[in-house]
């Protein structure tokens, strides 16, 4: 308990970061890291992780409808197990819903495509992020 977490939303092309007060009670969109191979994307994490003292990470599982995995699924299982050896509590949440929610969101805010493009993994992440925090809280 205590501490900021790092939210992630790992796509094919991007990762979009969330991070949270270390009282867990907001999450707000941070960067959004251009993914290439997996040495750079957890060195660029490393960088944010330490520059912002993250003692935890919440990635997004993206599940299918049903609750089942998908491909996608398995990539961010063998994602997150490589990030194990940071020594850092991972905590796998539900993000079924996220991308369109916040999809929803910058629709009604009239933001125009190219923009969408640029923030829905930072605020996909976010979203999840505060989902874990909001349910951990609670439990």
């Amino acid at each position: 308990m205590g501490g900021r977490l790092l939210g992630l939303d790992v796509g094919t092309k991007t990762i979009g970061t969330a991070l949270c007060d270390a009282g867990w009670s907001i999450a707000s969109p941070a960067e959004l890291i251009k993914r290439t191979k997996f040495g750079a994307d957890k060195a660029a994490l490393g960088k944010l992780i330490g520059a912002q003292s993250v003692k935890g990470l919440v990635i997004g599982l993206p599940l299918n409808l049903d609750g089942s995995d998908s491909p996608r699924t398995q990539s961010v299982r063998a994602f997150a197990r490589n990030m194990a050896p940071s020594g850092l509590p991972i905590l796998l949440w539900d993000e079924r819903w996220s991308t369109q929610a916040v999809t929803r969101t910058l629709l009604d805010a009239d933001a125009s495509r190219a923009r969408r493009a640029e923030l829905v993994d930072k605020m996909a992440a976010a979203y999840i992020l505060q989902g874990a925090i909001d349910a951990l809280m609670m439990g």
